[in-house]
């Protein structure tokens, strides 16, 4: 029997599981990307002719040789940009074209135009027989940079207390080094951007796959010597970012747009796959050397750090993943005196750039590798051991000098390991293990706490726009991009929520440079934060303007109207909203409104590396079970908890699968996920899906659980939400670390297995090799 109406309870717009927005046309495949947009009559095609080798001087180009190919339509080099041959975000050191230096095997040095795609792309395919160079030396990995001293920007260091002193008088000395390799996006939509003129000639409409539309407008301009009104760049949606697409879709827009404007017509470049891994840079790799001093309980005294990183032939991102990551050595415990040092190291390789976490798990895993190390070495459970080194009260100030306000590590820890019956398994797989001389089983146990925020401050802003239309129904507009992580879905959710109206009468719109102005990057966890207080502000002043109307209209003071499930309500009187909004219009009330906001309380000293970079923390915990073939090395998660904070969650079925994706994705990059260069030519090997693997389906564990930490976020964060897009890729550490936990189990009691990442067959079996000798 249906409820009265008077007895319906609304149900509420935020903190409910909605589906993607755009989900029904996921699956159908009828959402359209950049590649499946209407090309204007005689669009033109883009392809890139590529570095054959690792560096050298770049002497010639035998054009007129690909002029002759068929369907040429023209050839491009750096000396047709008219003005700044540049795609580098922050330094100017990263050429869309190479001009007079070669600088890595895949590096785009002329652009050719053909009447389809399948001709350009064979017609650029003769770069190895028509560029001319002069070969030099190359640097291939980042220990050989470091030792020669060549960095893409001057080293950072960060110190608190007096780390040389305490590690000398400390009772136990944990020294090493270790080995961390990079990972690849591989978002399954590649780069691609379409350029097409506009009339008259002045101006160009750019769409573009890319997470930072603001920041391709600017190059773009940069490039073609325009102001940046003369630039629009659309983006609806992406099939994946990742990072990939924060600063790295700039090359392939400046070469779109370039030809675009020398031929005047519309241009696309969309890179195969291979080509795609040869020409863009991805998370970076790390090496590592530490001294670290302890007590008997393995509580931390001191440590001193060097972080390397792979930067590439130049600087893209690399300083602030660089900070991010000495930002977040100190994970979620406290260190009272330390020393990190970290080095951008130049190589001869792709250009590295921010990838989910932006620096954060590369700094955060050291220190995980450590307290294991630590715990081995002491005979005690790694979980007792990190434990003993969480914040805490009185011990709650981070290196960099903000204060931890929200304790959660102890807390989240107690439920995971009673709900993951982590002391019960524990016996289990020592039992195990003694009774199996092939097989072997290893358990682990890791935290996360992750700063929320860019850590360059002025990024922390964003602006929407929320149009009502006479019908009631509303579009709205915002800096964010949509790449499948369901951010127009949660805005569309805050601002149905703030004007009291169904889900569905709210719709997200293109993201468009051309309608909110001077965006930042969708990065940094911060899309829903940024985003969604923005059109947040935005619903606000139209709620606001139409409360005075009605109250008018009811009689009443506006603060008493109310906006609920369509209808507004006061003084006794009631009206649906979509007859309030055709009366507002008929007396000329405003019903559309900007909206704006600004993260408050950042402060960042990037000389000092001193400040309050992030506006709170995210936590989380992770404990997996791997199961490793002692014969063959063959690894695999058999079974992982997650409990992960959100806050109080937007939309917890969004949210949960962010969770899942992170952890799979942070597996993935620490177990299978392999680059590899060849160490002569400088050639990446690994450059297609039949030579890189990443995780599937089948990767994923047997037994699969995961839960939310239930806490409200004590920051004034849209909805008292907390971001989930990178955080949740710190949890796969607890998969490396059971693996080096089962392969431990193949050596003598007390063993400490000098595991790599990522931990392929070859890498285990090497570590137990080690282990047992």
């Amino acid at each position: 029997m249906n409820k009265p109406e008077a007895l319906l309870i609304p149900e509420p717009v935020v903190g409910t599981s909605r589906p993607h927005e755009s989900a029904h046309l996921h699956v159908s495949g009828a959402a359209p990307y950049t590649d499946d947009l209407p090309e204007p009559a005689g669009t033109l095609h883009a392809a890139l002719g590529l570095s054959p080798i690792a560096h050298g001087k770049l002497l010639g180009i035998d054009l007129e040789r690909i002029r002759q190919q068929p369907g040429v339509v023209a050839v491009f080099t750096a000396a047709d940009i008219p003005a700044e041959n540049n795609c580098g975000p922050l330094l100017h050191d990263d050429p869309i074209l190479a001009a007079d230096e070669l600088r890595y095997v895949g590096q785009p040095v002329f652009a050719v135009i053909a009447t389809n795609r399948e001709l350009a792309r064979r017609a650029a395919s003769l770069a190895r027989q028509v560029i001319q160079a002069e070969p030099l030396p190359p640097i291939l990995t980042a220990l050989q940079a470091h030792e020669a001293g060549q960095y893409v920007l001057p080293p950072m260091h960060l110190t608190r207390g007096e780390p040389a002193e305490y590690l000398a008088a400390a009772p136990h000395r944990l020294q090493g080094t270790w080995s961390l390799g990079g990972q690849e996006q591989f978002y399954l939509e590649g780069q691609i951007s379409l350029a097409v003129p506009q009339e008259g000639g002045d101006g160009l409409l750019l769409h573009c796959s890319t997470q930072h539309p603001s920041e391709m407008q600017q190059l773009v301009s940069h490039a073609l010597g325009w102001h940046a009104h003369r630039v629009v760049v659309q983006c609806r949606r992406m099939g994946g970012g990742f990072g990939g697409k924060e600063s790295q879709s700039a090359l392939f827009a400046c070469v779109a747009s370039l030809a675009a404007l020398k031929l005047k017509k519309a241009v696309k470049l969309r890179v195969d796959r291979d080509d795609d891994f040869l020409i863009t840079g991805r998370r970076h790799g790390f090496d590592y050397r530490w001294d670290v001093g302890f007590d008997d309980e393995g509580r931390i005294l001191a440590a001193d750090i060097d972080l390397i990183s792979n930067a590439g032939h130049s600087a893209d991102l690399s300083a602030p993943v660089m900070a991010r990551a000495l930002c977040h050595f100190d994970n979620a415990y406290w260190l009272p005196h330390v020393a990190m040092h970290g080095f951008c190291a130049k190589t001869n390789t792709q250009s590295n750039t921010a990838f989910r976490g932006f620096g954060g798990p590369q700094g955060a895993i050291a220190i995980e590798m450590i307290l294991d190390g630590i715990a081995r070495r002491l005979g005690l459970d790694p979980a007792e051991v990190r434990q003993r080194n969480f914040y805490a009260p009185g011990r709650d100030t981070t290196p960099y000098g903000q204060q931890v306000e929200e304790l959660h590590a102890q807390a989240l820890t107690n439920q995971l390991l009673t709900s993951s019956r982590y002391a019960e398994r524990r016996a289990e797989i020592a039992a195990f293990n003694a009774t199996s001389p092939v097989l072997k089983k290893g358990l682990a146990f890791t935290p996360v706490k992750f700063g929320i925020s860019f850590n360059v401050v002025h990024l922390n802003q964003a602006g929407a726009l929320v149009h009502v239309y006479t019908d009631g129904s509303v579009l709205v507009n915002h800096g964010g991009t949509e790449m499948g992580q369901g951010l127009n879905t949660k805005v569309a959710q805050v601002v149905a929520h703030e004007l009291g109206i169904p889900f569905s009468s709210v719709r997200c719109s293109a993201t468009d440079t051309s309608k909110v102005a001077n965006t930042s990057a969708t990065a940094a966890s911060t899309g829903s934060d940024l985003n969604g207080k923005a059109a947040q502000d935005a619903a606000r002043k139209i709620k606001s303007r139409l409360a005075a109307f009605a109250a008018e209209r009811f009689g009443c003071a506006p603060e008493l109207v109310a906006f609920e499930a369509g209808q507004v309500s006061g003084g006794g009187q009631s009206l649906s909203f979509e007859d309030l909004v055709a009366a507002a219009y008929m007396k000329r009330v405003q019903l559309w409104s900007d909206g704006f906001y600004a993260t408050p309380g950042l402060h960042w000293d990037r000389t000092k590396l001193q400040g309050h970079p992030f506006y709170y923390y995210a936590w989380g915990g992770a404990v997996c079970e791997a199961l490793v073939d002692t014969l063959t090395g063959e690894s695999r998660i058999t079974h992982a908890d997650l409990l992960h904070d959100l806050g109080t969650s937007l939309n917890p079925a969004l949210d949960v699968g962010q969770v899942e994706g992170g952890f799979i994705q942070g597996m993935g990059w620490l177990t299978m996920e392999e680059l590899v260069w060849h160490p002569i030519t400088g050639l990446l090997t690994t450059h297609a899906p039949s030579t890189y693997k990443i995780p599937t389906a089948n990767d994923c564990p047997t037994e699969f659980r995961t839960a939310l930490f239930g806490a409200p976020n004590a920051s004034e964060t849209i909805h008292r939400s907390k971001a989930v897009g990178e955080p949740p890729l710190l949890l796969g550490f607890a998969a490396l670390l059971a693996i080096k936990d089962a392969c431990a189990a193949a050596g003598p009691e007390g063993c400490d297995p000098p595991l790599r990442a990522p931990a392929t067959a070859e890498a285990v079996l090497d570590a137990i090799d080690a282990v047992r000798t």
